[in-house]
């Protein structure tokens, strides 16, 4: 499996975290399990394998081009084949700006990114599969994001304000200060509330967990860290609250789930 992230060009730092490519080979399958990141991707497949994810309980296939909404619970997907697979991730914010439908309708769930651009989606895929290089299919990418920029230039005039409220929520690991940081901004609560829904389409109490989540899967990796340096660190009350809201976001306690490392969450160590 090889697995590696390429950096945006500076028109689309303040939108795109990072592309990333996937590849694995033909004969190689493996179930796996979606943690929440607090960021939406956009995920174009350009290899013969196949690609399911739990719905319902049951497994189904994914579309050519998935568009992958917040995350708030464990996923379970299974992969077969040869996978080529190539990622936009977004900022926790900025997905809204390429999109007209209200963020939070894509929540917990994989849509066909054709059912919501229609054949411009289509025709995007259609030359990354004609384009064998790398670097080009990132250029091919680019260019439609920048596209698609230039016909949302209404949505994005307070990128920079959303930002840094967002920067303040994830630099402050106690879910009491989220009123301290609507004041610090000089906006009311509702209205944080607002901004952050209409961009995230997560409140902000939500968005904290997530942050404060993926703070200690980052520490987990650390085998020096304890359970209840790593509760402390990351702002939670107590051991048993971290250990309770880490099972909500992974299905597993913090250490089944490192007797437990699937084939993805190695790579992204």
């Amino acid at each position: 499996m090889e697995f590696s992230f390429i950096e945006p060009s500076l028109p689309l730092k303040s939108y795109v975290k990072h592309y990333f490519l996937f590849r694995s080979i033909a004969g190689t399958a493996f179930n796996d399990v979606v943690f929440p990141s607090g960021e939406m991707e956009v995920i174009f497949n350009l290899g013969s394998g196949t690609w399911e994810r739990m719905v319902n309980g049951q497994y189904e296939k994914t579309p050519a081009i998935e568009l992958w909404g917040q995350i708030t619970a464990p996923l379970a997907i299974r992969s077969a084949g040869c996978q080529v697979m190539l990622g936009i991730r977004f900022l926790t914010h900025s997905a809204s700006y390429f999109f007209r439908d209200q963020i939070a309708a894509f929540n917990n769930v994989v849509t066909d990114l054709t059912d919501v651009l229609g054949h411009s989606a289509q025709s995007l895929h259609q030359r990354l599969l004609d384009t064998p290089e790398t670097t080009r299919r990132i250029f091919l990418i680019e260019a439609f994001l920048l596209q698609r920029l230039r016909q949302q230039q209404n949505f994005s005039s307070n990128i920079d304000k959303v930002a840094d409220i967002l920067n303040s929520l994830m630099g402050d690991l106690n879910t009491g200060r989220i009123s301290q940081i609507a004041s610090r901004h000089g906006i009311t609560m509702r209205y944080l509330q607002r901004l952050l829904h209409q961009h995230t389409g997560l409140s902000p109490k939500v968005l904290d967990k997530i942050n404060r989540f993926q703070q200690s899967l980052k520490m987990l990796n650390n085998p020096s860290h304890s359970l209840t340096a790593i509760a402390y660190s990351c702002g939670y009350f107590d051991q048993s609250h971290f250990i309770r809201d880490f099972k909500g976001f992974t299905g597993l306690t913090p250490t089944a789930y490192l007797q437990n490392q699937t084939p993805i969450n190695q790579l992204l160590k």
